[in-house]
């Protein structure tokens, strides 16, 4: 399957692990990630604080250049809050069609237009939708079985647009982490915001809700996500959070692909976990022992 590839800003950077691991577990399965040439920053959450013509218009320009492109695939977009500001373009064409005429007056200063025929796809509904359970148990090289994972969504993956999973209540990585060999830790806080930016904006608020969640997934030997604010949040606070809370809230936070990689039989080095800020020793020592 081929599908193309839009890492966005984050991915580059703080978030360059899920970049790699994405790139590395996606080649593992058989697909093709074709890269989106001269692509530009989505807006992320500022842009429409100063336009929301510009924050429109900054991921609309995205889409345009896939479409031009022609290969005749979707976009496969890791970050959950790239993937809200892509697939929020269709979106609100679909609302308001003459927004589709301000867009295009704007992208043809560069010669592009945007036509609403190409779509926005997370990473976790392409692995989710586009891969069989059974599809990726075969291709396993290492079972990680013994280790219990807590599948943590967050926000943007799954509202409001979700078309792949249940908002409130999803389930969409379960199958996925059972193929691997690995068991789901029961929880109920997975679609729970993580705090955001509301970390560097109401801290105390944010780290309540980091606490809850590493809270629940106590009995549980690693959380993984699939967004970077989500992934910052609850690895960068652990020991925060523990001194507050009186109690070792430690456990390592891994990217959806870094834990698909391990059981596909891809190394540490080739998913980049030495980048993560929490992987502990003990997870290290029960992957070594599950074989």
């Amino acid at each position: 399957m081929k599908y193309i590839y839009y890492s966005g800003c984050s991915l580059q950077g703080t978030a360059l692990e899920y970049n790699v691991s994405t790139r590395a577990a996606m080649q593992a399965l058989g697909s093709e990630l074709v890269e989106l040439e001269d692509w530009t920053c989505c807006g992320a959450s500022a842009a429409e604080a100063t336009s929301y013509l510009l924050a429109i218009v900054l991921a609309a320009r995205n889409l345009a250049l896939g479409e031009r492109m022609e290969v005749g695939a979707d976009f496969l977009i890791p970050c959950s809050a790239c993937y809200l500001n892509l697939a929020r373009v269709g979106e609100h064409v679909k609302q308001d069609p003459e927004l589709l005429n301000k867009i295009n007056e704007v992208l043809s200063e560069e010669g592009l237009s945007y036509k609403g025929g190409i779509k926005a796809r997370h990473l976790l509904d392409v692995v989710a939708t586009d891969f069989d359970p059974e599809d990726i148990d075969a291709r396993v090289k290492r079972k990680l079985s013994g280790v219990r994972v807590a599948p943590y969504y967050g926000c943007q993956a799954l509202r409001p647009y979700c078309s792949f999973d249940d908002p409130e209540q999803p389930q969409s990585m379960e199958p996925l982490i059972e193929a691997l060999g690995a068991e789901v830790h029961p929880w109920t806080v997975g679609a729970k915001c993580c705090g955001a930016a509301l970390m560097s904006t109401k801290k105390n608020v944010a780290i309540e809700r980091v606490t809850g969640i590493l809270a629940a997934a106590r009995g549980a030997d690693c959380i993984v996500t699939v967004c970077p604010m989500c992934q910052i949040n609850l690895e960068g606070y652990q020991a925060k959070v523990s001194k507050t809370r009186g109690e070792a809230l430690d456990i390592s936070i891994l990217y959806l692909p870094q834990l698909m990689g391990l059981a596909l039989g891809l190394s540490e080095k080739e998913l980049k976990l030495n980048l993560n800020l929490a992987f502990t020793d003990s997870f290290r020592a029960k992957l070594k022992t599950e074989k």
